[in-house]
């Protein structure tokens, strides 16, 4: 696969999605960022901004989201919106690639968490570089599994903490390295 017929699909905030989208325009993959107005992005190269028409095609009730993924969320309009464009990019990539912590319940901490869960339940090929186990992980069968992922799809997601470690950069890098070693 070469990476110029690959599309990167993120949320453009500091951290492990704006890597992603660095990473991805050296390696000459295509980027799309899920937006909505008002919300401040770190990076913003081919940005769709969404409607409020297409932010509703990803609303989920808010109690639904605390429940899956184990904490509470208070229903405000921003925390709703984030979770509305994490939709998009989940349902338009194929794979989902996260950096963050996987929590003792299975769930990923903070609002990338939902990127994660939304993956569970798309059925999508799924996988966390844990920053403080230092190693990515496969979710399949209902577990995490120490896994070396590489990009295989067309269409993927990069997604993650705004907190990156130099490990966790690393592992983004490496990732891109492995997938397109023709480059």
């Amino acid at each position: 696969m070469k990476s110029e017929e690959c599309t990167l699909y993120h949320g453009g905030l500091k951290g492990a999605e704006s890597l992603f989208g660095e990473t991805s325009e050296q390696y000459g993959v295509n980027e799309v960022i899920f937006s909505f107005d008002g919300h401040k992005l770190h990076r913003d190269r081919n940005t769709v901004v969404l409607s409020e028409t297409e932010l509703q095609r990803g609303d989920i009730s808010m109690e639904l989201a605390s429940r899956m993924m184990n904490r509470t969320y208070y229903e405000t309009e921003k925390i709703r919106k984030v979770l509305q464009a994490i939709f998009h990019m989940v349902n338009k990539g194929h794979q989902v690639f996260v950096v963050g912590t996987i929590l003792d319940d299975n769930s990923v901490k903070g609002g990338t968490g939902w990127a994660v869960e939304l993956a569970k339940l798309f059925n999508r090929p799924l996988h966390v570089f844990d920053q403080h186990r230092i190693g990515w992980f496969t979710w399949r069968d209902g577990a995490w599994i120490e896994d070396k992922p590489l990009i295989k799809y067309t269409t993927f997601v990069g997604s993650g903490t705004r907190y990156l470690s130099d490990e966790g950069r690393a592992a983004i890098e490496q990732l891109f390295a492995a997938s397109f070693s023709n480059k």
